[in-house]
């Protein structure tokens, strides 16, 4: 249910879409706000016989704007037996001679959305990430270079223009035969291209190591508490001139925290999930290790515990 105004009632109320006819009707007056509306997201049905209890089947996906045809196509299938066969085929093989503006396109779409699963990110960066590799597909300038790596870069500006970074390395954990040097030069490449076609500067968004924090803790399991106090620590971390990277800030305060309490985490295990070398973590210790006392709550932790630590 959503809300809009109805005229009616003279007030906002919950309104009900009827998908059969297409009709939005207000549920508390029963006034049709708006009649025969067309779904643009995907069909279900089932043409099958045999049984009503069968479940529908997809059939074609939704309105694509990104897409010269909108996505919507009619593919002949492969032919299964039968006395069309001979006919089936030679379609077949006619349609997949004839020429489609958006074969690249709808296979790096697919290629963006499978590594989206792979790092189990939301559907909006995905369309973000979709949308920054077909304004780079419409410069013609991608001739010759590592789609892979341009279809990274496309889904790590997403990433952060959206606000939930990524690593550079959990990117290149999902693109086989991809280096971090490589995804870096096209995430440089696109910024610069997509900047002089807008005639001005990029936004990709600020870095802060309070953008990993509630991730790694989660992937760690770390319990309620200690997920505060890693959050509460690393919002004060941010006042303190330390020269490290947010990624390796994160990843020491989570390994503090964890030493404080009774379920104290492998350095190795932080190290796994974070994607941060043990040493860069000891040291990225060693530098926060002056300002302890004021970057762990008191409520967490004592003054002589904290003293108590050793990097």
């Amino acid at each position: 249910m959503a809300d809009l105004f109805c005229p009616e009632c003279k007030k906002f109320t919950e309104v009900v879409f009827d998908h059969s006819a297409g009709d939005t009707i207000c549920s508390e007056c029963g006034l049709v706000l708006e009649a025969h509306s067309v779904d643009e997201t995907s069909e279900w049905r089932t043409f099958s016989n045999e049984s009503a209890d069968n479940d529908p089947v997809r059939v074609g996906g939704p309105y694509n704007p990104l897409l010269s045809s909108g996505g919507l196509s009619t593919v002949i299938s492969k032919p299964n037996g039968g006395s069309s066969e001979f006919l089936s085929s030679s379609l077949g093989k006619w349609q997949g001679r004839g020429s489609n503006p958006d074969r690249n396109l709808i296979q790096a779409f697919k290629a963006i959305a499978t590594m989206s699963e792979r790092l189990g990110l939301v559907t909006t960066i995905k369309d973000r990430a979709n949308e920054i590799y077909k304004k780079i597909e419409d410069q013609k300038l991608l001739r010759g270079r590592n789609q892979d790596a341009i279809m990274a870069a496309c889904l790590y500006i997403a990433c952060r223009q959206e606000n939930k970074p990524r690593t550079v390395k959990e990117i290149c954990s999902i693109v086989h035969g991809t280096s971090k040097r490589e995804i870096g030069r096209a995430k440089e490449f696109i910024v610069k291209h997509l900047e002089l076609e807008m005639g001005q500067s990029m936004e990709i968004g600020t870095i802060h190591a309070g953008d990993y924090m509630r991730r790694f803790c989660s992937n760690l399991g770390m319990a309620n508490q200690e997920v505060k106090a890693a959050q509460e620590a690393v919002q004060k971390s941010e006042e303190l001139d330390i020269r490290r990277s947010p990624i390796s800030i994160a990843a020491a305060i989570i390994y503090i925290i964890s030493q404080l309490s009774d379920d104290k985490k492998p350095l190795k295990d932080i190290s796994v999930v974070t994607r941060v070398a043990e040493g860069t973590i000891k040291n990225s210790f060693k530098d926060l290790s002056p300002h302890l006392s004021g970057l762990i709550p008191a409520w967490y932790a004592t003054e002589e515990d904290i003293k108590n630590l050793q990097p």
